[in-house]
């Protein structure tokens, strides 16, 4: 996600020499405790929506650190408030929900967690995209934060999301009363694993960062028939071809050429046989951007690209296109300037410069920006931890090795160096935005 800008950052760590001296406390100290953690939650996923385990156990290591819990917030959403004084309130979050993957990394912890999905197909289940780091980290700066109660003050909100995998979390904990039951953020922050940036290194994108994203079905309907006889049909595999090539010019021709936005169809459906010319093809796409305008000008671009071909193939009109914009929507993260610029002087200040950088922005999906997006007044941040282990990233500068994506059965960060990092960024964030003037 972040490779193009963290290469110089991975010359400086070959060495320890690029390790600057902490802040004072902001490191987690338990470090062998948070690892068991980390080992534990690896090897326990649950599924978007099924972290009821997970969540029970966040919920008391919550209330054994001294906060307020609420738990089964938006589902199995744990919601912990600690009160100290007056100031800012900050929210920080973590994810709690694995992925249907079957792991493959070999680690002695590995998840054996085999389940079957809404959808009926049996599979693994793994912490593929980090969430269990987010978790350890999230703990470790609850305990340390606890501790340094005397060192700010305000009110501390730590929430521990379900769902994000399915983009349904954050909102449902929002319906559910996050900035009505609780007191609401004045700022808001969180962090993310990473597979393109060696252990320890921290990026940092100021405005957006993660992008809209959209899931758009097309179904192309026409009138069958036998393949010998093409002009007894009205062929929707066709229709479904050109729909999908006029597609490409929403993006190459209608968009500034410095806009960044994706359309791609992943999928194409239709027919059964050699011979028979269906009557329906199906479209799926995927469909991102970063700015609202933007995404609304593609969604309205797609709708009208599929009906106009449908029209130019002689389409009648209850044969039109039939476009559907999914539910499972999750929008742009967009990182708010003043925070994101006082963070990464911040981070620079206890790491060095040399393990922070100013990352470009993803067409990756989050959904931690609904929370700003419920109140813009908020100053809201995610930012990167690099978790590929060292030895790994040179193997692979030098293309002696290929690294595994976030998401891949084969994706084991070194948790520690993640972990360790994200709780001491954390920490450190917190003391700014709450520290005692």
């Amino acid at each position: 996600m972040i490779r193009s800008l963290v290469a110089a950052a991975a010359l400086a760590l070959v060495s320890s020499t690029a390790l600057a001296q902490p802040i004072p406390d902001a490191a987690p100290a338990d470090m062998d405790a948070l690892m068991a953690l980390y080992r534990d939650l690896h090897a326990n996923p649950e599924l978007s929506l099924h972290e009821t385990a997970t969540a029970a156990r966040l919920a008391g290591i919550a209330r054994e650190a001294g906060f307020d819990v609420t738990q089964n917030v938006g589902g199995t959403g744990v919601v912990a408030v600690l009160r100290n004084g007056e100031g800012p309130t900050l929210l920080i979050r973590a994810d709690m929900d694995g992925l249907p993957v079957t792991e493959q990394t070999g680690l002695p912890f590995a998840s054996q967690v085999r389940t079957t999905t809404k959808e009926g197909v049996e599979t693994g289940v793994m912490h593929a995209c980090g969430h269990d780091t987010h978790m350890t980290a999230w703990v470790g700066t609850m305990r340390q934060l606890a501790a340094l109660k005397d060192r700010w003050s305000g009110t501390l909100v730590m929430i521990a999301q379900p769902a994000e995998e399915v983009g349904k979390g954050a909102r449902m904990m929002l319906e559910d009363g996050l900035f009505t039951r609780f007191p609401r953020p004045t700022h808001a922050i969180a962090f993310h694993d990473t597979a393109s940036a060696p252990a320890g290194v921290i990026g940092l994108t100021p405005g957006y960062a993660l992008a809209n994203v959209d899931s758009v079905d097309i179904r192309v309907r026409g009138v069958g028939g036998h393949g010998a006889y093409p002009h007894t049909t009205r062929d929707p595999v066709v229709l479904a071809s050109r729909i999908v090539t006029s597609l490409q010019t929403l993006v190459s021709r209608e968009l500034d050429p410095q806009t960044p936005a994706v359309v791609t169809v992943g999928s194409f459906h239709a027919g059964s046989k050699h011979n028979i010319i269906s009557d329906e093809a199906l479209l799926q796409l995927t469909v991102r951007s970063y700015a609202p305008e933007v995404r609304q000008q593609l969604l309205d671009g797609i709708a009208r690209i599929a009906r106009g071909e449908a029209i130019a193939a002689g389409m009648p009109d209850d044969l039109m296109p039939e476009v559907t914009v999914k539910d499972e929507y999750t929008p742009s993260t967009y990182n708010t300037p003043e925070l994101s610029e006082r963070l990464l002087s911040l981070f620079g200040e206890q790491f060095g410069g040399e393990r922070v950088v100013q990352a470009t922005p993803v067409m990756g999906g989050e959904d931690f920006g609904r929370y700003r997006l419920a109140d813009e007044s908020i100053q809201s941040v995610i930012f990167w931890v690099g978790g590929v282990p060292l030895d790994r990233w040179q193997a692979a500068q030098a293309g002696e090795a290929t690294l595994p994506s976030l998401h891949s059965p084969y994706w084991a960060p070194d948790a520690e160096a993640v972990i360790a990092t994200a709780s001491e960024a954390l920490t450190a964030a917190a003391l700014d935005i709450l520290g005692r003037s």
